[in-house]
């Protein structure tokens, strides 16, 4: 894994890369967008475990404000995943002449990976969603509620805290406050929806089954969603399966 600072006029965007071990004429990178807590460190060993499966270089960066990243400037606005083909992944693409890419994206990240292959859809050749949401439901808010509770119990926070540092209580307050704000009520993915496998674990404590339903139903991929025996952090819980299905999904003609 290397690992590099991308200075931009926001400030550093901390990047990592995977390498196959044959790295001549290999496909397109698979580029990996996290969740709402998430950053670089917390994708753990499968970016490596993907790299071997798929035989693809594997990128992976901290949004603004996550990680090694530099900060956020205030508040996160509600357009944050519509924003992000614009900002951080932009950056990203130029630097490392991504004339072809994957998008993987996990939880909130899936949906800025449906962005992102709307907005360059000169480039996405394939669009992965893994617990991904599509719209704002019960199910989503309560278990974000529960989550703001044990964070809240003395020490939680410093977990938070091993990767984002002093950046932990924004971080949590912006998954927090965003999705219980009024302006995010009504928020869709509908609009973004392009070529997409939904994955989705039946256990997901963050979205029932309807959410990846929903991505397969408004895209033109697979009919139905990929389920797979796991909660809401498939790269954590059944990492190689996820891995396998992902390099299924690709060797697609």
């Amino acid at each position: 894994m290397e690992a590099i600072i991308l200075e931009t006029p926001a400030g550093g965007l901390h990047v990592a890369r995977w390498r196959p071990d044959t790295p001549d004429a290999t496909p397109s990178p698979i580029v990996l967008l996290h969740d709402s807590l998430g950053c670089v460190a917390l994708w753990r060993d499968f970016p490596a475990l993907l790299t071997r499966a798929t035989g693809r270089e594997v990128i992976a960066y901290d949004r603004r404000g996550y990680g090694r990243s530099a900060p956020f400037p205030g508040p996160q606005p509600a357009s944050f995943i519509a924003d992000e083909p614009r900002d951080a992944f932009a950056r990203v693409r130029e630097h490392f002449a991504l004339e072809r890419f994957v998008a993987l994206g996990h939880s909130v990240g899936g949906g800025m990976a449906v962005e992102v292959a709307g907005g360059h859809a000169d480039g996405c050749e394939a669009l992965i969603t893994v617990a991904g949401q599509a719209f704002t439901e019960p199910r989503t808010l309560a278990g974000i509620r529960e989550a703001e509770a044990a964070f809240a119990e003395p020490g939680a926070l410093g977990r938070l805290a091993r990767y984002h540092g002093d950046k932990a209580e924004w971080v949590l307050r912006s998954w927090v406050d965003n999705w219980h704000s009024e302006a995010f009520a009504d928020w869709r993915l509908d609009p973004a929806l392009a070529r997409v496998v939904a994955i989705h674990g039946e256990h997901d404590e963050y979205g029932s089954l309807a959410q990846p339903q929903r991505i397969a139903a408004l895209t033109p991929g697979p009919a139905e969603p990929r389920i797979l025996p796991c909660g809401h952090v498939p790269h954590r819980e059944c990492p190689e399966r996820l891995a396998v299905l992902v390099a299924e999904f690709l060797a697609r003609p």
